[in-house]
Order: C-alpha cells, then sequence, then structure tokens
C-alpha cells in the first residue's frame, strides 16, 4: 500500500490550538500515515516572524509531541534561503517511494495567493493539493486558478487517485484562533492559556518571548 504523508507549513509564531487541530482532523480523516508541522525560517509572503527558528521549533516539537500521527520538519530551518515550499516538495518527494502520495494542506486564503508562490505551477508534479476551506466561505479562486480546478480539481479526497497531481477540498470549522491574536494577548499580559498547549505556554514563559510586541 503507497505510504500516505501530509505537510503543513507556516511559521508557527507561535503554534496554537487552531493549526494543531486542523492538523489532527485531516491526518484522521484522510487516513494518513503522518502529517509533517514544517516551520518556515524566512517565508517570502508574510512579514518576518517575531522570534528565532529555534524557539519556535522547540515550541512546535512540543506541541507534536504527545500526537503519534504528527511530526516535526525542521528542513526549511535549515536553508540559508527563503522557504519556498516546492524546494521543501522535492525534497521530501525524494525520499519517498515513487507511488506514495503526499499532501500539502493550505488555507483557502494561502491557495489563492498560490500564483505568488515561487514556481508554483510545478507543486502538483509533486504532491495533491488539500484546501482546507470554511464552509461558511463565500470568496472565489483567482481567474488565474479557475482553469487549473476545473481541470485537477476532484470532489471527494478520499478519491485522490496517484502520487500528486490533484486538488481537493476539506471543510472545517476551524477554531478562531490567530497567531497575530496570541502575541497581542502576551504583549499586554494577559494569558493566552487554551489556546495554545500548555507546554508551549510555559515555554513562551520560560524564554521571555512575546513581551511588549505584536
Amino acid at each position: 500500500m503507497p505510504k500516505k504523508v501530509g505537510i503543513l507549513g507556516g511559521t508557527f509564531d507561535p503554534v496554537h490550538i487552531g493549526h494543531l487541530r486542523s492538523a489532527l482532523e485531516v491526518a484522521e480523516f484522510m487516513l494518513l500515515d503522518e502529517l509533517y508541522l514544517i516551520p518556515a525560517a524566512r517565508p517570502p509572503h508574510r512579514s518576518t516572524p517575531q522570534v528565532s527558528a529555534l524557539d519556535r521549533l522547540a515550541m512546535v516539537e512540543l506541541a507534536a509531541a504527545e500526537e503519534p500521527l504528527l511530526r516535526v520538519d525542521d528542513r526549511e530551518l535549515m536553508r540559508e534561503k527563503p522557504s519556498y515550499s516546492i524546494d521543501t516538495l522535492e525534497s521530501l518527494r525524494s525520499e519517498l517511494a515513487a507511488h506514495d502520495q503526499l499532501f500539502l494542506l493550505l488555507g483557502w486564503d494561502a491557495f489563492c495567493g498560490l500564483p505568488g508562490w515561487h514556481r508554483w505551477d510545478e507543486l502538483l508534479q509533486h504532491c495533491h493539493i488539500l484546501v482546507l476551506q470554511r464552509p461558511d466561505a463565500d470568496s472565489e479562486a483567482p481567474e488565474a486558478l479557475r482553469n487549473l480546478l476545473a481541470a485537477r480539481s476532484i470532489s471527494d479526497p478520499l478519491t485522490l487517485q496517484g502520487p500528486a497531481g490533484q486538488i481537493s477540498f476539506i471543510w472545517q470549522t476551524p477554531l478562531a484562533v490567530s497567531a497575530t491574536q496570541i502575541r497581542a494577548l502576551l504583549a499586554s499580559g494577559k494569558s493566552a492559556r487554551f489556546l495554545v498547549p500548555d507546554a508551549v505556554l510555559a515555554y513562551i514563559h520560560a524564554h521571555g518571548l512575546y513581551r511588549g510586541a505584536n
């Protein structure tokens, strides 16, 4: 049987229950063998993370430690250049068997921004894309993606065939939690408990992270 591997990237600044719950729901629904959380070092499309790569990696490792389906991968933090998803996919694909399935998880906003990504038109050569979309989302995909969706979209994500090449949607009701909100709470001296795992919150306090800025 082909191995089924998912990947969820992000700055994780800090990792929170929204990231973790989405990852776990998809891993269980898709019957993945494992799902990699991949912290980005210098994401090209976002502002520079507030805390160091090593701190963000440590927090993700603490968050995922007790969930067997979740793995943490530091390959983007080891690079000297910006964190391009195509490089990560090529690297991961080289470690898998030819018939193994690789799934890239993207939120709807990130998916709509794909035409601005480095070598974005090559992504589907290496993976399937799972778009995490809320049931109340009413926006349309940009023009640059409509032909791709028409040609590559599959209605049922559980029927995705082959190692790569197709797009499907998984409908979720995401938790209303954001890293921006958490940083603002911590900067103002308020509690972020129950928004991040206890081990992550303990790390944040022990290392004095997110104080005085958001």
